[in-house]
């Protein structure tokens, strides 16, 4: 079986698209807001069989309300890695508490649909700011 490519998940639009290192595997971002290390960070995470496409309203919203947005696909979704293992709670907060800090940040808002819901809460937990 081979990878999908990753161009298809890499939509063109008004943010830009990184890939950012965490917890020991590449997460894809879509990013777009002020650069300004004090504006407000919001992470938009996706439910079960979603990306970070699902979010493009809301990162458009969000930006121009001052706010850094970035929508993540989470591990093993879109074009972020899909290691065979490491998809529990405590690994998903991992990533995205890695996530913040490799962003430059401490804390952030967290918003989730489903699953991703699970991911805020388990990195709310697990992770405090």
């Amino acid at each position: 079986m081979s990878l999908p490519d990753p161009s298809t998940v890499r939509y063109p639009g008004p943010w830009t698209h990184r890939d950012v290192h965490a917890n020991g595997i590449r997460l894809h971002a879509a990013e777009i807001g002020p650069t300004d290390p004090d504006a407000p960070l919001v992470v938009f995470l996706h439910g079960f069989a979603d990306l970070w496409w699902t979010w493009r309203h809301q990162l458009i919203a969000f930006a121009e309300a001052g706010f850094r947005a970035v929508a993540v696909d989470l591990r093993g979704y879109g074009d972020t890695d899909k290691p065979p293992r490491g998809y529990d709670g405590w690994t998903l907060s991992a990533d995205i508490a890695g996530l913040v800090r490799a962003l430059g940040y401490t804390d952030a808002v967290l918003v989730g649909h489903a699953d991703g819901g699970l991911v805020c809460w388990a990195t709310a937990i697990l992770h405090p700011g």
